[in-house]
């Protein structure tokens, strides 16, 4: 199927073809894969309900992807609802990850990077509607983004019945009705992150506990990545669905920048076997090079920076250290 841009569509539109083309040009740029690394097919159905879009995929093993790197400053103010209608889900963005399942609700902020991945056959439905009309702070919505949120009471219970419905009335609902649902669509999800974000707090969550719980994530990223010579910020933040710029934003309060953290974290594991092995017979170079370092000159810089001497004398001293053969 060929690429159906937003503007190009009709109410009720369906088609076959590639979800991941027609997903790229109605709610967000993706890229996307099957786990057979195949061509991900299947019906697609597209609505409009006033500026609330709706995208129906019916699709099997699927990942759809979206960068920090492909988001550009002209590349939408829009956020999407997610309802599986049938299988599971898993969601990743902000650093936080869920598993939606059939019926239940997620919010995806379109503006940055997020991961969607089906693992069995899936009905998925987005549903895409302005940021702005919200009304909401970014960092709101930040709180609320890739959570599973089950439709059993509150907002939520009013919510999914009536996006499910709008699902299966489109193609024969009056276009003026649907635009009028659409902005009850839109009121409702306002009230759905402002009651999720209200219940956090009250029951004593603070508002930066999920940015503090990302640091925490990716600390610990960190530390099982060591020793691959190509980590690097735009990989940790690759990893975690989220820009450069707002993963050095978050270890600004932390006292050390990415980069110092990820050589401050070598240089500790380094000595530390050093002075373990200060009686084994292991050239500095390969210990350097087990935690990341490309050569040992560099990793003699590094230690000398955090300790105040060489390798050599850091391994020298290991063994008169208590508990250094440990």
């Amino acid at each position: 199927m060929s690429a159906l841009p937003a503007t190009a569509v009709s109410p009720g539109a369906r088609a076959s073809g590639s979800t991941v083309a027609t997903v790229s040009q109605w709610p967000a740029p993706v890229l996307g894969h099957t786990r057979q690394n195949g061509s991900a097919t299947g019906p697609v159905s597209l609505h409009h309900f006033g500026y609330l879009r709706l995208i129906v995929c019916e699709t099997g093993t699927l990942c759809l992807t979206r960068g920090a790197g492909s988001i550009a400053p002209d590349s939408g103010d829009a956020i999407a609802v997610m309802i599986p209608r049938h299988g599971t889900v898993r969601l990743v963005q902000d650093g936080r990850g869920s598993l939606v399942e059939s019926g239940q609700l997620a919010l995806i902020d379109l503006r940055r990077a997020f991961s969607v991945e089906q693992r069995e056959r899936t009905r998925l439905l987005f549903f895409r509607l302005p940021a702005h009309a919200l009304h909401l702070p970014v960092s709101t919505l930040r709180t609320v983004t890739a959570r599973a949120l089950a439709p059993a009471d509150g907002v939520a219970a009013l919510l999914a019945p009536l996006l499910l419905g709008l699902e299966e009335s489109a193609a024969r609902m009056p276009a003026a009705v649907g635009e009028r649902l659409g902005g009850i669509v839109t009121e409702l999800v306002a009230a759905l992150v402002q009651e999720c974000t209200e219940s956090a707090v009250a029951g004593g969550e603070s508002p930066l506990a999920g940015r503090r719980q990302l640091i925490v994530t990716i600390r610990e990223y960190i530390d099982r990545h060591l020793e691959d010579p190509e980590l690097s910020t735009e990989r940790i933040a690759a990893a975690h669905f989220i820009s450069v710029r707002y993963l050095h934003r978050l270890f600004e309060g932390e006292g050390v920048t990415v980069g110092r953290l990820i050589l401050r974290r070598r240089v500790e594991e380094c000595a530390r076997e050093l002075a373990r092995r200060a009686r084994v017979s292991r050239s500095v170079s390969v210990v350097a090079s087990r935690w990341g370092f490309r050569n040992a000159a560099h990793f003699s810089r590094a230690l000398r920076a955090v300790y105040g001497c060489s390798p050599q004398e850091w391994r020298r001293e290991a063994g008169v250290r208590p508990g250094a053969a440990v």
